[in-house]
């Protein structure tokens, strides 16, 4: 029986890439299946029965889709791969064949992010914003006052012209130098240091703590575990209920 899907599904659920990269690469003429260019987005194919090759290789589907919660340290790379190198996150996950982080975490950033070969699981996530919001815990130089911190709850512009989304700030310790809870549902880089930056409180620490319902519970920082079924499933529904 034929379980046709579209190629560049195939591709991204094989781990070789993104579904967006896959479809440039359908356009460019890069992807022949059963040994013809294929151009066209809406080509389907069997995984299992057809010869599907990117660049001349013949892919071939994951033989078990792997999904990982890492809860990553300072000082490593989100990135599969580095010319310095320095620790990527790739390199604390023991699994067999390759892995892909979902989204990103500064170098010097640590806490939660997710690693997976199935393409289509990162696409789908990684696009999720308001259903699968990210939680931080930031320690900034000084107590930045309610104006403030009201600004970067409304959304605010940064230096260049960047307009941010609304994000959720919660005081949680006005010390010497103020702990805050900080919500985002999107993703931009160096945001929160961004954010903090623009009101002149910039960030000392930053750690993610949870990334929609998954949180660290008990997994010391270095450490990793795979996502039950059950959790890949209810990510899966949740950020398909963003659409």
């Amino acid at each position: 029986m034929e379980n046709l899907e579209r190629l560049q599904k195939i591709i991204s659920t094989a781990g070789i890439a993104s579904r967006r990269t896959a479809e440039e690469w359908i356009r460019a003429g890069r992807v022949t299946l059963n040994g013809k260019v294929v151009t066209e987005l809406g080509t389907r194919a069997d995984a299992n029965r057809d010869h599907i090759k990117v660049n001349g290789r013949l892919i071939r589907p994951a033989a078990r889709r792997v999904y990982v919660l890492l809860n990553k340290p300072k000082g490593v790379l989100t990135t599969v791969s580095d010319p310095e190198g320095r620790m990527r996150v790739t390199d604390l996950v023991k699994v067999k064949g390759k892995l892909y982080p979902v989204g990103r975490l500064d170098y010097n950033t640590e806490g939660l992010i997710l690693l997976t070969n199935d393409g289509e699981f990162a696409r789908i996530v990684s696009a999720a914003g308001d259903a699968l919001p990210k939680v931080y815990l930031a320690k900034v130089r000084g107590i930045p006052d309610e104006n403030r911190l009201n600004r970067l709850r409304a959304g605010c512009r940064l230096p260049g012209g960047t307009r941010l989304a609304p994000a959720g700030i919660r005081l949680l310790r006005p010390e010497n130098n103020a702990w805050l809870e900080v919500t985002l549902t999107q993703g931009k880089n160096r945001q929160i240091h961004r954010m903090f930056e623009s009101i002149g409180h910039p960030v000392a620490k930053l750690r993610r703590i949870r990334i929609g319902f998954l949180s660290a519970g008990g997994l010391p920082v270095g450490a990793w575990r795979f996502l039950a079924p059950r959790e890949v499933a209810r990510m899966l529904r949740i950020a398909r209920s963003d659409d």
